[in-house]
């Protein structure tokens, strides 16, 4: 996708431009190490892309996007440290690489960064850019409380979880792009449009995480497979695995939680998600959410040109990373 490149590389041009001082070392090191390990820089393309839809120049909203960016970077650099990961996008997580104090000192200056740019936008917009900007921050960070919740609670129910992937996940992407929206000045009723298209998208986009995490192959998903698994994390496969053995009084999965060895725990959750049907009902649920997409932005009015959105809600549908 021609389109994609152009935009992601605008966007890695533009963080590199971001000055940060020298000094102290310990603070700033870290955040041009994680800044420059790279993404997919997914959110601040769609605020570039959404600006584009109705007439508007990338320059014009590059800074809304830069703090969607820049907030995206915040979240990872405390949920790995919640998540004790230790890789991500196949390399060194900061408080791996530094320590612990330094990652969490260095995610906040992140977020303040996210301000810091957000408020370069005109004037005229950053009333509302920033009340969905900290709506948004505030359900991100209640979205992460819930999945935390989940890692002591025994029973989470399908609804639940779509809930808190909704929050953590889907409401960032919704912002992103109403924030192009925003800027371009389009109607309220194109702006929700775009947010719910975010929002539908961002479901489909976490349950491929989910999906992912079991089944991808590690050489492309950049970190380890299984780890959602083996940390006994709630995902959407192991919750309908759970209800399903509920349902049929069938402790198939339940047994697989005692397993101690790493590689046969994976294998057997996998045998087991293929065998349960699982996988497949996670692939319809992703699609029921990606045709929900695509109905909000056939909704749109506008001249402007929808099938790059088409063509990338098709790419993170299919993602393999």
């Amino acid at each position: 996708m021609k389109f994609l490149k152009e935009h992601t590389l605008y966007i890695e041009s533009e963080l590199e431009r971001i000055q940060l001082p020298e000094n102290p070392s310990n603070l700033y090191n870290p955040l041009r190490y994680f800044l420059n390990i790279g993404g997919k820089r997914i959110r601040p393309v769609l605020t570039l892309m959404a600006a584009e839809l109705f007439g508007n120049n990338p320059d014009k909203v590059k800074d809304a996007a830069l703090s969607i960016e820049l907030f995206h970077n915040f979240t990872l650099l405390h949920d790995d440290i919640m998540d004790q990961a230790p890789l991500r996008r196949g390399k060194e997580t900061v408080h791996e690489k530094y320590n612990t104090n330094i990652a969490i000192l260095a995610g906040d200056v992140m977020f303040v960064k996210a301000i810091q740019s957000l408020a370069k936008q005109d004037a005229e917009h950053l009333p509302q850019l920033l009340e969905l900007f900290n709506r948004t921050a505030v359900e991100v960070c209640e979205g992460q409380q819930y999945d935390m919740d989940f890692e002591s609670k025994e029973n989470v129910g399908t609804e639940e979880y779509l809930e808190m992937i909704r929050l953590k996940t889907s409401v960032l992407l919704g912002c992103a792009l109403q924030f192009g929206g925003i800027c371009s000045g389009t109607n309220q009723k194109n702006q929700k449009l775009l947010y719910n298209f975010g929002i539908n998208l961002g479901m489909a986009f976490q349950i491929q995480d989910d999906i992912l995490d079991l089944f991808g192959d590690p050489e492309l998903v950049g970190k380890q497979v299984g780890g959602d698994i083996l940390a006994q994390k709630k995902t959407i496969l192991s919750i309908l695995a759970q209800e399903r053995g509920i349902k049929d009084k069938n402790d198939a999965f339940e047994k697989i939680k005692l397993i101690q060895d790493p590689k046969e725990k994976i294998k057997q959750a996998q045998d087991l998600f293929i065998s349960w049907d699982i996988l497949n009902q996670c692939s319809a649920l992703q699609e029921d959410y990606l045709q929900k997409a695509i109905a909000n932005l056939e909704s749109i009015e506008t001249s402007g040109n929808k099938n790059n959105f088409i063509e990338l809600a098709n790419y993170l549908f299919h993602r393999t990373h």
